[in-house]
């Protein structure tokens, strides 16, 4: 039997956000000289964190792209289309903010995902189709937070044979 582990203390982080939320000037770190103290209160951390994150949300130069067509803030991607903040994917077109991933379309979210759809929020997994929340599965369609999970649709078991006929039949039905 196992004791609990105590939980992560991150030295100095209750007493920065404490001097935060109390308005104390905090002291600067990196590049200020020592002693100096940078006004930095809670007020301005989130003004502040609030740019970085518009600059990097509407950021349009790609970093080391190769064939990228119309693509906006990708870096180190290959053959992607229409997608935007991918990093280090392959074969991608009309994504947004994936990771490690390749051939996926219409999707959000995805980091080393090989072969996704419409997909949502999904991790290590191959050939999703409509799913969402998905770690580590394979074959699934119209499925919703599942976890080492292959030949499901939504969210139920299948043997192999029987997802290929189905879903075959689901696909040509849900295609325009």
């Amino acid at each position: 039997m196992t004791s609990p582990r105590p939980p992560r203390v991150f030295p100095g982080a209750p007493a920065l956000v404490d001097s935060l939320r109390q308005g104390v000037p905090v002291p600067a770190s990196g590049g200020a000289s020592p002693g100096a103290v940078a006004e930095l209160t809670l007020r301005e951390f989130e003004a502040r964190y609030r740019e970085l994150l518009g600059a990097f949300e509407s950021g349009v130069e790609n970093d080391r792209c190769v064939q990228c067509e119309e693509c906006r803030g990708c870096t180190q991607c290959t053959f992607c289309r229409h997608s935007q903040r991918l990093i280090r994917c392959h074969y991608c077109v009309e994504c947004v903010d994936c990771s490690d991933s390749s051939h996926c379309q219409a999707s959000r979210g995805l980091a080393s995902c090989q072969h996704c759809t419409d997909a949502r929020n999904c991790t290590r997994s191959s050939y999703l189709v409509r799913c969402a929340n998905m770690t580590q599965c394979t074959y699934c369609l119209g499925c919703v937070g599942l976890s080492h999970k292959d030949f499901h649709i939504l969210n139920q078991p299948y043997d192999r044979s029987t997802y290929f006929q189905v879903s075959r039949a689901l696909l040509r039905q849900l295609q325009p």
